[in-house]
């Protein structure tokens, strides 16, 4: 494709044609010519296109915004030369690679996504293993025993189980940030609020309640650790117990209403957050997205489902008491 009609350049340097670059559909050079995604030979190819072109633009953005940084400052750090010498100093331009994908907000929401699947892995098999005490205080403690016993004897008793703990810390830590960062990012994009009742047409209830259906689900998780795992709002927890620690819980009204409430919240955060990280991984594509939205839905009840069934279990008599 030959170049195409210029109409100056942007802030960053890229230059302007005929098709956006926000919508993805081209890849603008300096140069003044336009690459068309349209052109190249199969879909995943121009999702690739469009993922690094528009990472790319990110980067060059946070780039410029670090250049001004070590313009504007005028004191000097430990370790910096005297300014004025020639030929020495480091050269204190543009970030790396890494922190310039951590600024961008297409960094923030892959990371958000990548971090999401590893959460999602850890709440579906954490669901699957408390399926278990329909089976019997027996079957469940021995469920408990392996994960604490994991790869004995090639490493030590639990340290698989405290690395695998350490690894949801982290992950939960970057999808919080991450978010906390990206909802920063979009009010200080709109100093001035909505002078209009809004009309919804793409964000539904779930995509709305997004960042309140998180801290619902952080705030869950300290009660959940502080009940069954270090047991402080457990009156009757016995270290090692895991049936009846479980069982001595869900058996508190209050504690039940609990847990189904904000179980519920999480369906509604795995709801948006397992449709969203197609688009945020750079894989939606329109013959797609159905298959997307029905993965999001029944990841949400397969996970959701059995997890307000345990506490009502109880309630109702179905798990019984530990002996």
């Amino acid at each position: 494709m030959g170049p195409q009609p210029s109409y100056g350049r942007d802030s960053c340097g890229f230059a302007r044609t005929r098709v956006p670059w926000f919508c993805g559909s081209a890849y603008c050079g300096p140069n003044g010519t336009a690459t068309y995604a349209s052109d190249l030979p199969s879909a995943p190819w121009r999702r690739r296109f469009r993922f690094e072109h528009a990472l790319e633009r990110h980067m060059a953005v946070a780039a410029q915004r670090g250049s001004a940084h070590e313009r504007t400052r005028t004191k000097l750090l430990p370790g910096d030369p005297q300014v004025g010498k020639p030929g020495e100093g480091r050269a204190r331009g543009a970030p790396n690679f890494l922190v310039a994908f951590w600024r961008s907000d297409v960094g923030k929401k892959w990371l958000m996504a990548v971090s999401g699947i590893a959460l999602m892995g850890f709440v579906f098999f954490h669901m699957v293993g408390n399926l278990k005490l329909y089976m019997g205080a027996a079957d469940f403690d021995h469920y408990a025993e392996f994960l604490r016993e994991l790869l004995v004897p090639i490493v030590p008793r639990t340290v698989v189980l405290w690395l695998m703990r350490i690894g949801l810390v982290v992950a939960f830590g970057v999808h919080i940030v991450a978010a906390a960062q990206l909802t920063k990012h979009n009010r200080d994009a709109r100093k001035v609020p909505y002078q209009s009742e809004r009309d919804y047409l793409a964000a539904n209830f779930a995509s709305r309640t997004m960042r309140w259906t998180g801290i619902i689900v952080a705030l869950f998780l300290l009660f959940h650790l502080l009940d069954l795992t270090w047991g402080a709002a457990n009156p009757d927890f016995v270290r090692g117990s895991a049936y009846c620690n479980v069982y001595n819980s869900f058996d508190r009204a209050w504690a039940a209403i609990i847990y189904v409430i904000a179980n519920l919240a999480l369906g509604i955060h795995l709801y948006h957050g397992g449709w969203s990280l197609f688009q945020s991984l750079g894989l939606n594509n329109p013959r797609f997205n159905a298959w997307t939205r029905w993965f999001a839905v029944l990841f949400a009840i397969v996970v959701v489902v059995p997890n307000i069934s345990f506490p009502i279990a109880v309630q109702a008599g179905v798990i019984g008491p530990c002996l």
